[in-house]
């Protein structure tokens, strides 16, 4: 009777042991270069993951229920994007997820009123997802009492007829009452407390009509909160008076005195030249404390509404040194004349153009600049032959034309980091996830403390890509092909790309909220 018990409690033993060594985990990933980019970690490992959670990295073989084979892959923190315009629609997250992000977030243009924006995607989302509260959603509102929301989001608004909001550009140019800025003030109060995870400010959209009162009001209320201020600057310009380092400037000065954070989006397409200026001023701002990143995308070339403050003439020919010849209309991919730009911005005045801004190489400096982060700024695309915005998930690729950054972003660094030796491996990766996810520690979302590593306890959030084939396939005219070479994405433990293509019906996305409502 004593060697049977003796018998059973080593057989149960054993048993427990596989099962503490990871054993049947719910998804194991072998034989990938694993890059963890706060530790440095690199080495071919396997993972194992389970309810969500990376549990086991080990050079030991492991099994699961289901297997990834990562052979000749990098396996790497899920990529976060804090610009992305169009993640809020499915096909805006099919785009992402292709180019390997699992979290883009809305934090420029950011969304209004922000329960309804985080409603919209509850239990439908792919991706992790989260927006701060936005500027322009709300003066639109208070400047135009009949624009009624039905998505929290006025950049879909603005781009999307089929939603029958009503806005008409009245957040461009109002000049708020003191009683306003008060209105304001509470609305963005309620927003921060719904969630939002700071303030999307886009003073370049409203140069004529955000006065400074009601900027030092935005950093006022993050800094209250613990929050960041994320901007697009107030001017793009290597000119004086109106300088883009200015823009920078004017917001700096409200962090010294109210504290909170200030990310500065595509900082090279405000400063131009002049962008290794901001980033020394941007580093001195740091070393003094100062609560201040810094975004680049891939690309020199933008893309916006034809009426942006900036591309009016006075402003894109004297302080971009450009002309009509740099903007393309979306719809044809023609430059413009002086006669169809003006049309345009009375007649469409929300139609999407591609703009040049900063040179080739100025961008090229910056982004591989170890203290700057990657931003995509995806913004809405066009199906070119309804005139509508590319919206629902089946939306096939090649109909679609817009800014290839929607699509390629990632991806393109990824390339850049083996065709032209722009900057090592790990940092590439770096600026396209750790820097993004301490960055929202620091400002105001400890719940980011989870994303952004490869180590065991953190969220399983996996990228897995070839860094002999990834690349952007996007181009200036056909804007939403997407990224190859990124086989396998995995968003909280669910793999969601499978094999080059995201998986219809797949919702592990959770959303990503401030520590107030936590």
């Amino acid at each position: 009777m004593r060697s049977n018990l003796q018998f059973f409690f080593a057989l149960a033993t054993v048993l427990f042991a596989a099962v503490a060594s990871g054993q049947d985990h719910d998804l194991v990933i072998k034989n990938g270069r694993v890059m963890d980019p706060e530790t440095g970690f690199d080495q071919v490992a396997n993972v194992g993951i389970d309810k969500g959670v990376i549990t086991k990295i080990t050079e030991e073989p492991i099994s699961g229920k289901e297997t990834i084979d990562a052979t000749g892959h990098v396996v790497a923190p899920g990529f976060i994007d804090f610009h992305n315009h169009i993640a809020n629609t499915p096909f805006g997250q099919r785009l992402a997820l292709r180019d390997g992000v699992t979290t883009p977030l809305e934090m420029e243009a950011g969304g209004y009123p922000i329960d309804m924006w985080y409603k919209q995607l509850e239990g439908r989302s792919q991706t992790n997802y989260g927006a701060t509260v936005s500027t322009a959603g709300i003066r639109e509102k208070i400047a135009h009492p009949d624009y009624n929301t039905n998505s929290g989001s006025f950049i879909m608004d603005i781009t999307n007829p089929d939603t029958e909001s009503n806005p008409d550009l009245q957040f461009a140019t109002l000049l708020a009452t003191p009683e306003q800025l008060e209105e304001m003030r509470q609305m963005f109060i309620e927003g921060v407390e719904q969630g939002g995870l700071g303030i999307g400010g886009l003073p370049g959209y409203m140069t004529d009509g955000t006065k400074s009162e009601e900027t030092i009001m935005w950093q006022q209320v993050a800094g209250k909160y613990g929050l960041a201020v994320y901007i697009h600057g107030r001017f793009s310009s290597q000119m004086p008076p109106t300088s883009g380092i200015l823009g920078t400037q004017e917001f700096l000065a409200s962090v010294g005195i109210y504290g909170g954070g200030l990310y500065v989006h595509h900082v090279h397409q405000q400063t131009l030249d002049l962008t290794p200026a901001v980033l020394d001023l941007i580093e001195d701002a740091q070393n003094k404390g100062m609560k201040v990143l810094a975004e680049i995308y891939p690309y020199y070339q933008g893309q916006t509404i034809v009426s942006a403050d900036y591309l009016k003439p006075e402003t894109y020919e004297r302080n971009m040194g450009r002309d009509y010849g740099d903007l393309l209309e979306i719809s044809n991919m023609q430059p413009l004349t002086k006669e169809r730009y003006e049309e345009m911005v009375k007649t469409t005045p929300q139609t999407q153009v591609i703009f040049g801004g900063i040179s080739e190489e100025g961008m090229l400096s910056a982004l591989a600049d170890p203290r700057t982060v990657v931003g995509s700024d995806a913004p809405p695309m066009v199906i070119p032959a309804t005139g509508k915005s590319a919206m629902d998930f089946d939306v096939p690729f090649e109909s679609v034309s817009g800014h290839p950054r929607a699509a390629g972003t990632h991806a393109k660094v990824l390339k850049l980091v083996r065709e032209q030796d722009l900057m090592p491996l790990m940092l590439a990766i770096k600026k396209m996830t750790i820097m993004h996810a301490k960055w929202l520690e620091e400002n105001g979302a400890k719940m980011m403390s989870q994303k952004g590593r490869l180590q065991v306890g953190k969220d399983a959030d996996i990228t897995i890509f070839n860094p002999e084939t990834v690349t952007d396939n996007s181009t200036f005219e056909q804007g939403a092909l997407p990224s190859t070479g990124i086989p396998y994405v995995v968003v909280n433990g669910t793999i969601v790309v499978k094999d080059s293509k995201v998986l219809k019906g797949v919702y592990p996305g959770r959303p990503i909220k401030n520590d107030v409502v936590q």
